[in-house]
C-alpha cells in the first residue's frame, strides 16, 4: 500500500536542457565565414589596392567580435574539475594535435624540411587555441577583480612596448588581444540586445562606408602587422610611445566595428544557425585547404588576381568552411577536437548526478 502511494506521487520533471541563442550560433559562423575569406586573400591581395583595404578592415573586427563572443561564454568557468577536464580535452588536446598536423604538413606539403614540430611556437591558426586556454584558466581572476577591461587594457599596453616576450606561446597575440576576452566576460545579454536595434544597423552603414574608405586610404601608409598583434612596437620598427596608443586606438576601432558587426548579425535562426556549433572544427580544418592552394601554387594564376577572380576566391572559402561546419565533419573529427578521455581522469573529476529526492507521501496518524 506505501509502496502504490509513492509510486503516485508526481516526479519533478528534469530540467530543460538551455536554449543555444540563434543570435550568437550566427554571429559566430559569420565571424569564421570572415576568417576564412580573410586567409583565402592574403596570396592574392597585394594586387589590389581595394582588396588590400577591404582586408584591413576585415582584420580590425572578425578575431574582436570571435574573442569577445568566447568571453561571454566563459563567464561561467570556474576551477570545478569537470570544467577544467573540458578545458584539456576541448582546448589543449587540439592545440597539441592540431599543431604537430600543421608542422608535419608544412614540412612535407610545403617542402620545407627544417620545419620542427615545437608546442611553444604556435603556427599559423593554433595560436588562438592556446590564447583561449591561457584566458580561461585566467577567468577566476577577471571576475573578482574591480576593474578587469581597464586592467585587462593596461597589460595589453605593456606588452606592446615589451619585446623580451619573445615568440614562446605567441604571448603577445595572448596579452594584446586580451581586452577583448576580458571585455566578453563583463558583458551581459542587454548589452547584445542594445546593438542590435534597428537605430543601431541603419547607423552601421555609415561607419562601415567610412572604414573602408580609411582602410584605402592607410594601405600605403600603414603596416598591416600592427593589426595581427604579434610583435611588440620596437619589432615594427616604431618609437616605443606609440605601442601603448596604438594598443587603445585599435581597440576603441574595433569596438567599434565589432558593435556594427553584431548589429548586423540575424537574430532569428536561419539555415546557417546550426553551423555556429562547429566554427572551431572550421577554423583549424580550413587552414589545411589554403596551405595546401598555396603550396599547390593555384593563387599564381593570373585571373585569380583580377575582380572576377578575387570574388571567386572568396566564395570558395566561404562554401569550404561553411562544409568543414557541418555535422558530419564534427562527427568525423570529434575524436581529436572534442576526445572523451576519461581513462585520462580521475573518477571524481565530473561530478556524478544526483538523483532528485522525491518526497514520501505523508501518512495519517490516529488521534
Amino acid at each position: 500500500m506505501f509502496s502504490a502511494a509513492a509510486d503516485a506521487v508526481p516526479r519533478p520533471r528534469p530540467p530543460r536542457a538551455e536554449q543555444r541563442d540563434p543570435f550568437f550560433d550566427n554571429a559566430k559562423y559569420l565571424a569564421i565565414v570572415l576568417v576564412a575569406v580573410a586567409h583565402s586573400w592574403e596570396p592574392i591581395k597585394d594586387d589590389s589596392r581595394i582588396l588590400e583595404g577591404v582586408y584591413t578592415v576585415v582584420y580590425m573586427f572578425h578575431m574582436p567580435a570571435f574573442i569577445v563572443i568566447s568571453g561571454f561564454f566563459s563567464r561561467g568557468f570556474d576551477m570545478r574539475p569537470d570544467r577544467l577536464r573540458r578545458l584539456v580535452t576541448g582546448v589543449a588536446v587540439p592545440y597539441v594535435v592540431f599543431e604537430t598536423a600543421y608542422a608535419l604538413f608544412q614540412r612535407y606539403g610545403g617542402h620545407d624540411p627544417g620545419m620542427e614540430i615545437s608546442l611553444l611556437d604556435p603556427w599559423f591558426l593554433t595560436w588562438f587555441l592556446v590564447a583561449l586556454f591561457v584566458w580561461r584558466l585566467t577567468t577566476p581572476v577577471w571576475k573578482v577583480v574591480r576593474w578587469p577591461l581597464p586592467l585587462a587594457l593596461g597589460i595589453a599596453m605593456l606588452a606592446s612596448v615589451t619585446p623580451d616576450i619573445g615568440d614562446d606561446l605567441d604571448l603577445q597575440r595572448v596579452l594584446q588581444f586580451l581586452p577583448y576576452f576580458v571585455l566578453g566576460l563583463v558583458l551581459k545579454p542587454e548589452h547584445f540586445r542594445l546593438v542590435r536595434r534597428r537605430s543601431v544597423r541603419v547607423a552601421a552603414v555609415p561607419v562601415f562606408a567610412a572604414a573602408l574608405a580609411v582602410g584605402w586610404w592607410a594601405v600605403p601608409r600603414m603596416d598591416v602587422e600592427w593589426f595581427f598583434h604579434r610583435d611588440a612596437v620596437q619589432q615594427l620598427g616604431a618609437p616605443w610611445w606609440t605601442g601603448p596608443l596604438m594598443v587603445l586606438a585599435m581597440f576603441a576601432c574595433s569596438l567599434l566595428l565589432t558593435a556594427c558587426f553584431f548589429a548586423w548579425v540575424p537574430g532569428r535562426r536561419l539555415w546557417c544557425t546550426a553551423l555556429g556549433a562547429g566554427t572551431l572544427y572550421g577554423y583549424l580544418l580550413h587552414g589545411f585547404l589554403i596551405k595546401a592552394a598555396e603550396y599547390a601554387g593555384w593563387f599564381d594564376r593570373a585571373w585569380l588576381h583580377r575582380p572576377l577572380g578575387e570574388l571567386f576566391v572568396s566564395a570558395l572559402a566561404a562554401l569550404a568552411v561553411t562544409a568543414l561546419c557541418t555535422a558530419p565533419v564534427r562527427r568525423l573529427f570529434r575524436c581529436v577536437m572534442e576526445p572523451d578521455m576519461k581513462w585520462a581522469f580521475k573518477p571524481d573529476a565530473v561530478p556524478e548526478r544526483i538523483p532528485p529526492v522525491v518526497p514520501a507521501p505523508r501518512q495519517k496518524v490516529n488521534a
